[in-house]
């Protein structure tokens, strides 16, 4: 799980709460972790990898937008971070010696506490830039209804994402071990920078993903409802299929990260008490405990969460035959311009068509950016007619 707490671990002074957590069954929590780390590595990797009887087409290299690498990018940051969750509870569990002298200060054994600072930095890197890959999504999807997004932008997304998680990390983690680790978690200068530096992405997903994916919500109507002057049951279902594709990314942030919130708010409210083990802190403390185990669960299954999300259930008979220029994972959809494709964040791809074209035919581009933004992965016998404005998009 991924916790600024992992990070006040290593201090040999840590503070009163952090013990508790610490002291709380930690080959139990440490295996709640490890297996559900290990089983969201596990799932979203089958999520991710080529199936068969899917029916993959071969699209160019240039039909990838930013959007969908975004998404790869995001279950890529995931995997990553699960898989420090799985390396640090397996060395937790498996040389309980070792783990013993983290917070030992002796000047001669240095390996236990870079190990606890060196995996709890890990996890907090890769589901930071996970949140900030989600905040780039937003953006882009916004974007991407404007017409103002393409590949380019992604070098852009790429210099803000991992530039502002280094930063961010390597801040925190520098305030809360100044001077020195066995001086960490001394005085709320120490330990507010770093939380405050753990939780902005994770706030600001929370804070400006829902405007943003409503101002795509809006701006995608106002286009369904202007191509034609109409509304039919197709651009009805379009529209739906944009707002849950969107309401299934927030809904799985909330139900990973709540916990974590919860947590830290019912941890600082022992930290003001100045006896954390009186009786009547016992429900406070039971709380937090059931919320930290909420955790270990909760947060190492977000990557498989995010791919059901994305891309719903892919389903289990793998397909590992290798097809060159091919992207497996992705919905992509035939065009008779497929020289001229462009992905939009649903993984599938919009072509464009020549400079005379545009001009001509100005509804359907409209209509193939609509179209692209929905999962696309609705049946054969739910899809639009062939004469449809829609129909592209499929």
């Amino acid at each position: 799980m991924a916790s600024p707490r992992l990070e006040t671990f290593c201090c040999p002074n840590r503070d009163a709460a952090s013990q508790l957590l610490l002291a709380f069954q930690p080959q139990v929590f440490c295996g709640v972790c490890l297996g559900s780390a290990s089983a969201g590595l596990a799932l979203s990797a089958l999520q991710l990898l080529p199936k068969r009887g899917q029916g993959a087409r071969k699209v160019p290299k240039a039909a990838a937008s930013s959007s969908s690498t975004i998404l790869l990018l995001i279950s890529a940051c995931d995997m990553l971070g699960a898989l420090g969750v799985i390396f640090r509870s397996t060395v937790w569990l498996g040389f309980p010696d070792f783990v013993a002298n983290i917070s030992v200060v002796n000047g001669t054994d240095v390996w236990p506490a870079a190990f606890c600072v060196g995996s709890a930095m890990w996890i907090q890197l890769l589901y930071s830039a996970g949140f900030w890959w989600l905040f780039c999504y937003a953006v882009d999807s916004y974007l991407v209804v404007r017409r103002s997004a393409g590949m380019s932008t992604i070098v852009l997304y790429h210099m803000m994402t991992w530039g502002l998680a280094i930063l961010l990390c390597v801040e925190g983690i520098a305030m809360l071990y100044y001077p020195s680790v066995s001086s960490c978690e001394n005085g709320l200068e120490h330990a507010i920078p770093h939380y405050v530096t753990t939780y902005v992405p994770l706030v600001l997903v929370l804070v400006a993903n829902p405007v943003l994916f409503s101002r795509t919500v809006t701006a995608v109507a106002s286009l369904l409802k202007g191509r034609q002057g109409i509304y039919t049951e197709n651009e009805r279902r379009l529209g739906t299929e944009i707002k849950v594709r969107f309401f299934k990314i927030m809904l799985v942030v909330v139900i990973c990260w709540s916990s974590n919130i919860i947590n830290e708010g019912l941890l600082f409210y022992l930290e003001m008490q100045p006896d954390i083990n009186g009786s009547p802190l016992k429900h406070v403390r039971n709380a937090a405990l059931i919320t930290w185990i909420i955790m270990g669960v909760l947060n190492p299954m977000q990557g498989f969460l995010f791919t059901l999300a994305f891309y719903g259930w892919t389903g289990w008979k793998l397909d590992l035959r290798w097809r060159k220029s091919e992207i497996p994972w992705e919905s992509m959809s035939t065009s008779t311009a497929a020289e001229n494709a462009y992905g939009l964040p649903s993984g599938n791809s919009v072509n464009f068509p020549d400079s005379k074209q545009t001009t001509a035919e100005p509804n359907h581009q409209a209509d193939e950016t609509l179209s692209m933004l929905s999962e696309g992965n609705l049946g054969s016998d739910e899809r639009p007619p062939r004469n449809s404005p829609v129909y592209q998009g499929w």
